[in-house]
C-alpha cells in the first residue's frame, strides 16, 4: 500500500469509526467510558514518548523539536482557554465551571441552551479532527509503523471525546438522530485533514520533524490537560488501580505496535 493507502484508511478509522464506537459505547455503563479514558492516556503518552518525539528528533534538531513541543502546549493552553471562554461567555451562572473540560461542563450542565453549546462543540470538533488527519498523514508519510501508532493513539482518545460530544448536543437540545449525524459529519473532517496534509506535506519532507513534535504536544496535551484530571475524580485505592492497569495497556499496545516495526 501506499503512504496515501493507509492515511485514507487510518483516517476514515481515526473518524467515522470513532463515531459508531462512541454511539455503541452511550449503551454502556458510565463506568466503562472512565476505562476508555484511562486506555486513552495510556495510547497518547506511547504514541507520543514511543514514536512520534523519537522519529522527530531523528530527524530534525533537537532544539528547534523540544522547543517546537513547548511551543505547542502554551499555544494549546492559550486555545483551549479562549474556547472555554466563548463556550462560557454569556452565562455567568456557569463561570465556576470553566476549569472543566468541555465535555464535563456539559455534562454537569441541565436544561437546554437553543443549541449553542452544540455548535460550539461541533465546530471544535470539526477542527480537532482536521488536525488529527493531518497527524496522521505525516506520521505515514514519516514511517508507517510510525502512522500505526498515531492512528491508534487517535482512535483511543477520539471515542471517548465522541461520547462527550454526544452529551454536549443532546443537552443542547438535539434529538439522538441528528446529534449521530452532525457527530459522522464532524468525523468526515478527520478525512479532508488527511489528504489536505498528505498533499501538502509530501513534497517538504524537511518540516516533518516540526510537524510530529506539534502533533506530540498535542496528544501530549489531550493527556495531561483534559483526560487525567478526569480520572483524579475517582481518587479510591482500586479505582486508581484499575485506571493505572488501563494506562499501562494503552502504552504496552503502544510499544508493540513499536517493536513489531522496529527492523
Amino acid at each position: 500500500m501506499t503512504p496515501l493507502a493507509y492515511t485514507i484508511a487510518a483516517a476514515l478509522a481515526g473518524g467515522v469509526l470513532a463515531v459508531l464506537a462512541a454511539a455503541f459505547t452511550l449503551a454502556l455503563h458510565r463506568s466503562w467510558v472512565q476505562r476508555l479514558v484511562s486506555f486513552a492516556v495510556g495510547a497518547l503518552l506511547g504514541a507520543v514518548f514511543l514514536e512520534l518525539l523519537p522519529h522527530a528528533l531523528e530527524e530534525g534538531s533537537p532544539e528547534r523539536v523540544m522547543l517546537t513541543v513547548l511551543a505547542g502546549l502554551l499555544a494549546f493552553f492559550l486555545l483551549e482557554k479562549l474556547v472555554l471562554w466563548r463556550h462560557s461567555h454569556g452565562h455567568d451562572e456557569h463561570r465556576d465551571d470553566v476549569d472543566e473540560s468541555e465535555h464535563d461542563h456539559a455534562l454537569h450542565a441541565h436544561g437546554h441552551d437553543q443549541g449553542r453549546s452544540g455548535l460550539m462543540i461541533l465546530i471544535g470538533t470539526a477542527v480537532h479532527n482536521f488536525c488529527d488527519g493531518v497527524v496522521i498523514a505525516a506520521s505515514f508519510l514519516a514511517d508507517v509503523r510510525l502512522g500505526v501508532a498515531a492512528t491508534l493513539a487517535i482512535v483511543a482518545h477520539a471515542v471517548p471525546q465522541q461520547v462527550g460530544d454526544f452529551a454536549v448536543l443532546l443537552h443542547s437540545g438535539y434529538t439522538k438522530r441528528r446529534a449521530f449525524a452532525y457527530n459522522v459529519s464532524a468525523g468526515l473532517a478527520t478525512l479532508v485533514g488527511a489528504l489536505a496534509g498528505h498533499y501538502a506535506l509530501a513534497g517538504m519532507q524537511q518540516i516533518l520533524p516540526t510537524v510530529l513534535a506539534i502533533a506530540a504536544s498535542s496528544l501530549l496535551y489531550v493527556a495531561v490537560a483534559d483526560l487525567i484530571p478526569s480520572l483524579h475524580r475517582r481518587p479510591e485505592p482500586l479505582e486508581t488501580a484499575k485506571q493505572a492497569l488501563l494506562i499501562g495497556l494503552g502504552v504496552a499496545i503502544i510499544a508493540v505496535v513499536h517493536a513489531s516495526h522496529a527492523h
